[in-house]
């Protein structure tokens, strides 16, 4: 079910703050102006937070933040594309057959596009997580470190895989003379 986003306007009650109206929207939180506290940011989780009167209730982001919309229209554009990668042609059309060691089950297929579109995305999440990493500001140099080693060890586990890539250039590439887990 999606999650609905109250609209400037929208009248709340909070258990610390009292009565109050909804004067801006941003992703996480609501700018709410209490009669008694002024403006606060309320989480939009919030336990203590109610809905009195619920006005211009959407369910889009909309924020005042210009880096939080420049943000959320970035990931619209691009949140459901990945990179093209081709899989190698002897296994297009192909099934895979997972036959359980138990002759009284019955076996299942799975097409091959389909698992090698996981492992694709499985890839693109690892890359997302290093660039994550790198531009963390609170870790340390050397949590950075640590965590890309685990990365690069992923990796390593994953090189099986990649006898399914067209091109080479698409590979998973663990630690180079390192055993692969």
């Amino acid at each position: 079910m999606e999650e609905l986003t109250l609209g400037v306007g929208s009248r709340v009650q909070h258990a610390h703050f009292g009565p109050g109206v909804i004067v801006g929207v941003r992703y996480a939180q609501y700018q709410v102006t209490f009669m008694d506290h002024g403006v606060k940011l309320i989480d939009k989780t919030d336990p203590l937070f109610e809905v009195l009167v619920a006005e211009n209730v959407t369910a889009e982001v909309e924020t005042a933040s210009e880096m939080e919309t420049s943000l959320l229209k970035i990931l619209r554009l691009w949140g459901g594309i990945t990179e093209v990668v081709p899989l190698g042609d002897k296994w297009r059309n192909g099934t895979i057959i997972l036959k359980p060691g138990d002759s009284s089950l019955k076996p299942k297929e799975l097409p091959v596009e389909t698992f090698f579109h996981k492992i694709v995305m499985l890839r693109d999440r690892l890359r997302v997580l290093e660039q994550n990493i790198n531009s963390h500001k609170i870790l340390t140099d050397e949590e950075k470190i640590n965590m890309q080693q685990y990365i690069t060890r992923i990796y390593g586990s994953l090189t099986t895989f990649n006898v399914m890539f067209r091109d080479k250039e698409h590979w998973f590439i663990g630690e180079k003379g390192g055993s692969n887990d």
